[in-house]
């Protein structure tokens, strides 16, 4: 049976790479993905062969890499991070519905929320959610809601997709709304190039983040009121001296 891998590959490394999503990309007969995550993955793989798309041609991608398996060759979707966050897990699924003599396998990577987590200390020790900024498939009222909710309920928020060029005010508007229920002090982290060349994070307060200069490749993390600062770490209590 023709079998087609959607692998999430982490931030963009061998190192950061889980074994099982490299064992996967050394079967494949051919890499498909956004023409930046194959530029990422060339060199660990230089002889394989590979079929780009733009960022925006998603589906035209699931659809080339579920006819090439029907041909009988091996495919790896590609996808950063995790297939099943943001990724090409879900829409491949629905394409390919009971699609038969394809095997697909998803194949776990490490999503920016833990990765950047841990660049910055420990800021998910409690609950949290992960909500992206991007209105390009949601429109931004429903994005308001989530975040104004989200920040109602004690949730860490781990943000995604916090900027571009088109998009260049929307981390100042979800500031603002989160700025309606948390203090201007609460302890906020951004993460930039998470395991890739030039990667940077550090600490601010809410109050700062609303004019931090973010883009596509930050993520951005807000605390709640258990958060605090410890060393230059961002840390959220889970609460473990209570049990003393």
């Amino acid at each position: 049976m023709s079998k087609l891998f959607i692998i999430g590959f982490g931030p963009g490394d061998r190192e950061h790479m889980t074994e099982q999503a490299g064992k996967a990309l050394a079967a494949a007969d051919v890499l498909c993905g956004y023409t930046a995550y194959l530029d990422l993955l060339r060199p660990l793989f230089p002889d394989k062969e590979t079929h780009s798309t733009p960022m925006t041609r998603e589906l035209d991608r699931c659809r080339w890499a579920l006819e090439t398996a029907r041909e009988g060759r091996t495919v790896a979707l590609l996808c950063s991070g995790d297939a099943g966050v943001y990724g090409m897990a879900g829409p491949l699924l629905e394409l390919a519905g009971e699609e038969p003599g394809v095997e697909i396998a998803i194949v776990p990577g490490v999503t920016a929320a833990l990765s950047g987590a841990a660049l910055l200390g420990a800021p998910l020790m409690n609950d949290f959610c992960v909500i992206s900024l991007s209105d390009l498939l949601t429109p931004w009222a429903e994005i308001e809601t989530r975040l104004r909710h989200a920040a109602l309920g004690g949730f860490v928020l781990c943000l995604y997709n916090p900027a571009s060029h088109r998009r260049k005010d929307h981390l100042r508007r979800a500031c603002d709304i989160l700025l309606e229920v948390l203090p201007p002090e609460t302890v906020c982290g951004w993460a930039r190039n998470i395991g890739r060349t030039g990667e940077s994070c550090g600490l601010l307060t809410l109050r700062a983040l609303r004019a931090f200069p973010a883009d596509m490749f930050t993520t951005i993390f807000v605390g709640v009121r258990t958060t605090r600062d410890i060393g230059g770490r961002m840390v959220t209590s889970r609460g473990y001296e209570k049990k003393e």
